[in-house]
């Protein structure tokens, strides 16, 4: 059986799996396991989670999404708090929550799914359970907006049941964190041609300084990406969350939302960028941010 039929039915078998997992089943490294899942991403065989299980992503089949609650305890409290708080309503209004919720709600994608709904001409924010179904979130806006808002006009009905089906991305309200678009499938890999110049030299900082990628997530193709590291030390391996900014100017809003993120994963920061701090990015960074450092590449 060719390699990549060998791991689509280990993942029927045995639900979300990880790399090194499948490399074990298989016989061979993690990277040409890593490299195999990454292909059967691609063409859509397999699914990426968000949820990480020691940094890796977790690996699955259509139709298996409910299996990933088995790995909710690699959660953060925060993110562990949203997700009940969404399991057991269903629907959240975004802006009802607390704001250390509505950046948790950001975080795991894998289980809320952002609808914009439009009302009397106002866009409304909602975090939908990934588990359920269009016809039930309908009808928990609507009472949710019949109760704080004016009676629903039927077109504004047509509109809302419009946009849960189309599921459109939200503009995020967190000054904390950007709100960015559906997260590319994160992997391991070495820049490829066709991929922008940034990455490549991003890529070449890594290999020079010894730096590991665990896993990488494009944000914005050849603006900004994630990056989970590995850094060599005398006392092994540390991993970091890595943000690189292909930016002329770093912001201490931009030091500040590599800072939240690290805070969420756990993990120091590092910010990459071609530019130089700006003058209070400069100041932030020296009184108030730890567990962040900035380099120039």
């Amino acid at each position: 059986m060719e390699t990549r039929e060998r791991i689509v039915e280990i993942v029927k078998a045995k639900g979300p799996v990880l790399p090194v997992q499948v490399s074990k089943e298989i016989g061979t490294n993690i990277l040409m396991a890593s490299a195999h899942l990454a292909e059967l991403t691609a063409s859509k065989r397999l699914k990426i989670s968000t949820i990480k299980v020691g940094g890796s992503p977790l690996y699955y089949l259509q139709g298996q999404e409910e299996m990933l609650q088995k790995y909710t305890a690699n959660m953060n409290d925060k993110e562990k708090k949203a997700f009940d708080l969404l399991s057991q309503s269903k629907i959240l209004r975004d802006a009802e929550q607390e704001p250390v919720i509505r950046v948790a709600l950001r975080e795991i994608k894998d289980f809320a799914i952002p609808l914009n709904v439009t009302h009397n001409d106002n866009k409304e924010m909602f975090w939908k359970w990934y588990l359920a179904d269009n016809e039930e979130a309908e009808s928990l806006i609507k009472q949710k907006l019949q109760i704080l808002e004016k009676p629903i006009e039927k077109k504004a009905e047509e509109k809302i049941q419009k946009d849960i089906k189309e599921q459109k991305p939200i503009e995020s309200i967190q000054k904390q964190l950007k709100e960015r678009k559906e997260p590319k499938e994160a992997r391991k890999y070495k820049p490829r041609d066709k991929e922008d110049s940034f990455l490549k030299d991003i890529m070449k900082f890594f290999e020079k300084n010894r730096i590991n990628v665990i896993s990488s997530e494009i944000i914005k193709k050849n603006s900004e990406i994630d990056f989970l590291v590995e850094l060599p030390s005398v006392v092994g391996n540390l991993q970091y969350y890595c943000k690189a900014r292909n930016k002329k100017k770093i912001s201490d809003s931009d030091l500040s939302n590599a800072y939240v993120k690290g805070q969420f994963k756990k993990l120091p920061v590092i910010v990459l960028s071609p530019g130089e701090l700006s003058s209070k990015a400069q100041e932030i960074l020296a009184k108030e941010l730890n567990n962040i450092t900035f380099k120039k590449i």
